[in-house]
């Protein structure tokens, strides 16, 4: 294991020099957020691909589904991917006309500041998660390839992860998320042929029928299944990373087609960890960590040199995926928070201040995945802390008239307000539904009781 040891350390140096070198552009916040808004199709369907396809899909996904069953999957690839399917028909291109630097902007040029921070406080938690998930996952793999502690990785990773965060914002988190998507989607293949060509079609044959069913094998209610897929697919639907990247782009038409392809990629590429999940119950059953199955089948499977090209995979997923988190989380607290008290910063200073963000934020994440107890369950909280009140608030905002700055308000405090008590305290069902329904609900009540728009959100054509 030395030399898979070696493999994965000389593949992230290598990543880390990329992103050096391309940092080297960076001179203003845009270069350092949003990538100088000039990425083209293929680096921006690579780099939307690889931010989302990250350790919830070879870690967390493929180990529920070799628990669970396909059921295990209905948020990745699924849900997820139907998800970034409509945000890219829905949410780009008028995102995009707005020229802004983060999601959060939307809320001050729409409603106010008050509302802008308030949706900044929300949000920050939310990436923090994702970034959190895919510490641990950095840890799984390199625990599984070194034989440490899983707690002794995580620590490793959460370095590794927030000095290549630092260096080259968005820019090079592109760039890099284009041979990390490559990297992947090679690992994946080479797993994915090894097991098919030793064991045969055969293999899913003996798998149980009642794993194959994505709604679950027993019966259950319809608003248990549509909760399911809400979490994943409206819960993320604006999610700030993404929308980062579709701020990022060159043009409109870039920003919605880039996404909608990266959202059909994600589905079919998902397939193949959540099939290694399916047959990993029959290959390497009882495991301890459900997690580890692709390593685990990796390491049974693939001879040394496609082990390394496998776990180079794994690492790309996580890194691609938890810069933009780390990235993000300091975005929108030094852009939407800071800069905003500060106008008279330089544009060097503002690039300082967002790359002490993302160590700040880096700590936070790894104690966060020190104290999880599966990647799954971040991912999970990630799509639904919070996430009621923004994407209502976004719609809202962006295609009607309805509501002003009280309306915003009440639909965020109601969102995150509900979800908190129905999953921590009542215990109720439906937390996610019912919180998206008082968030709705709120935002058209304030509006009825006189919050009007006072801003329009005005399109800039390129």
């Amino acid at each position: 294991m030395n030399a898979v040891i070696l493999g994965i350390f000389g593949y992230i140096l290598v990543q880390l020099g990329i992103g050096i070198y391309v940092s080297r552009r960076i001179s203003t916040e845009a270069d350092y957020l949003v990538a100088g808004r000039s990425l083209g199709p293929w680096v921006a369907t690579f780099t939307v691909f690889a931010t989302w396809f990250g350790a919830e899909t070879c870690i967390g996904a493929a180990g529920a589904v070799y628990e669970r069953g396909l059921v295990g999957g209905s948020h990745d690839p699924f849900g997820y991917a139907i998800c970034v399917i409509l945000t890219g028909l829905i949410f780009a291109v008028p995102l995009w006309r707005l020229k802004l630097t983060t999601l959060a902007d939307v809320f001050r040029l729409r409603f106010a500041t008050s509302v802008e921070r308030l949706a900044v406080v929300l949000m920050v938690p939310t990436s923090l998660f994702w970034a959190a998930a895919q510490v641990r996952a950095f840890g799984q793999v390199l625990s599984h390839a070194s034989g440490f502690e899983v707690e002794a990785t995580i620590t490793l990773a959460a370095v590794v992860v927030i000095a290549y965060t630092m260096f080259g914002g968005l820019l090079a988190d592109a760039w890099t998320d284009f041979v990390q998507g490559i990297a992947l989607i090679l690992g994946l293949i080479a797993i994915s042929w090894m097991v098919l060509r030793a064991e045969g079609l055969d293999l899913f044959a003996g798998v149980e029928p009642a794993l194959l069913n994505p709604l679950g094998s027993e019966p259950r209610p319809l608003l248990e299944i549509v909760e399911d897929w809400a979490v994943p697919v409206i819960g993320s639907m604006v999610a700030a990373e993404l929308v980062a990247r579709i701020l990022a782009t060159r043009s409109a038409r870039v920003a919605r087609n880039a996404t909608v392809v990266a959202g059909a990629s994600y589905f079919v590429i998902g397939l193949m960890p959540v099939g290694l999940g399916l047959v990993g119950a029959t290959l390497v059953p009882g495991l301890a960590e459900p997690e580890q199955i692709l390593p685990e089948l990796a390491r049974v499977y693939l001879p040394t040199v496609l082990y390394v090209v496998f776990a180079g995979g794994l690492v790309s997923a996580i890194l691609s995926t938890v810069d933009s988190a780390l990235l993000m989380a300091s975005a929108l607290v030094s852009h939407n928070v800071i800069v905003q008290m500060r106008p008279d910063l330089g544009e060097r200073a503002k690039v300082r201040i967002a790359r002490a963000g993302v160590a700040v934020f880096g700590m936070l994440a790894y104690v966060m995945a020190l104290r999880a107890e599966a990647v799954y369950a971040l991912v999970e909280e990630a799509s639904s802390f919070g996430s009621a009140g923004i994407v209502t608030v976004v719609v809202f905002g962006l295609f009607t008239r309805i509501g002003g700055t009280g309306s915003a308000t009440a639909a965020l405090l109601a969102g995150v307000g509900t979800w908190i008590v129905g999953a921590y305290f009542a215990g109720w069902p439906y937390p996610y539904l019912t919180s998206l329904a008082a968030a709705v609900g709120a935002y058209l009540l304030a509006a009825g009781m006189g919050s009007t728009a006072t801003r329009t959100l005005e399109p800039q054509e390129a």
